[in-house]
């Protein structure tokens, strides 16, 4: 079934700055990409938890001030990430209940 999406712009811009910063994940070192990749996953969910999808400048802020965050991950002699607890804590939750729920988890 093909059905396609109509996005807003800034619909748009989200998901393009989520797949610009998966992208960025790649070109770490190995050891360090599932940090990176949870830092990514736990940043774009809490930021999307806190603001309602009506609050455009909420959401236009975020952006700009996500790519800025980016531009400095991005930077090749950034090796590794800081990763919290809350993090860590969020992250084995959200698997549990993905596999609970009959997901496809296979992390």
């Amino acid at each position: 079934m093909n059905v396609s999406l109509r996005r807003s712009g800034l619909q748009k811009d989200v998901l393009s700055l989520y797949r610009r910063a998966l992208r960025m994940v790649k070109t770490k070192p190995p050891a360090t990409r599932t940090k990176f990749l949870l830092f990514i996953r736990y940043t774009f969910h809490t930021n999307a938890s806190s603001v309602t999808p009506r609050n455009v400048s909420a959401i236009e802020h975020m952006l700009r001030k996500g790519r800025r965050q980016l531009e400095t991950y991005e930077d090749p002699s950034v090796k590794d990430c800081w990763v919290s607890d809350e993090m860590v804590a969020w992250n084995d939750s959200w698997s549990n209940n993905w596999s609970v729920k009959g997901g496809n988890n296979t992390s």
